[in-house]
């Protein structure tokens, strides 16, 4: 499980990938679920694969799932959760095992919509400040109407909720980066820069189809 090759760990299902790596980054997917239906997202497109990996999963994994599958932190640069779904919609299991990567001096990434406040009815972030390193959130849109017409939201204000979320982050976790994607119809790329910019993130310029 150490190789730098994209390698993949299956859960007790032969088709649900657990853990899978690209280039020297471990991906942990502990979710199916999401609060987007985001019309570029391969899911949406009826995919369940990025790269050669097959991500649907049959249940959602424990800490216990995962923890035998990290390796040796040493052979990564990072930790990421990102998968088949938005991570934080399974906290528990996000938490427990961030805390034993970074128990074992790992780096942690956390992929996110930016929608776990909403999701939670909480401020989730000092949770994660506990034991991540850096988000990556999509936010995808300078304006909530190219917003739901991308993103299609399943949570009401999900557009306020995902710019409070990159407005409070910085203050809880070390790098915030905020990415849209250069190619989806309405998207202006430089009024998402000013935007995540005037939260205090870092601004992370995407190409559409370009994944991992």
């Amino acid at each position: 499980m150490n190789s730098m090759d994209a390698t993949a760990a299956k859960s007790t299902s032969p088709n649900a990938t657990l853990v899978y790596d690209i280039r020297r980054s471990r991906y942990l997917n502990i979710t199916g679920r999401c609060t987007l239906r985001c019309g570029f997202c391969p899911k949406q497109q009826g995919s369940r694969q990025i790269h050669q990996y097959q991500l649907a999963l049959d249940k959602q994994p424990g800490v216990d799932d995962l923890l035998p599958l990290l390796g040796d932190v040493g052979s990564f640069d990072e930790y990421v959760f990102c998968g088949y779904g938005e991570p934080t919609l399974n906290l528990p299991t996000l938490l427990g095992v961030a805390r034993a990567i970074k128990a074992r001096g790992g780096h942690v990434r956390v992929n996110t919509d930016g929608l776990g406040n909403l999701f939670h009815r909480r401020n989730i972030l000092p949770e994660l400040a506990d034991c991540v390193d850096a988000l990556s959130v999509s936010l995808n849109a300078q304006d909530e109407l190219t917003y739901l017409e991308h993103c299609q939201p399943k949570l009401k204000g999900s557009w306020q909720a995902v710019n409070d979320f990159i407005r409070m982050a910085p203050a809880y976790i070390k790098r915030v980066e905020v990415s849209a994607i250069d190619g989806l119809p309405g998207v202006d790329i430089p009024a998402c820069r000013a935007l995540v910019e005037a939260a205090g993130c870092i601004f992370k310029h995407r190409k559409l189809d370009i994944m991992g």
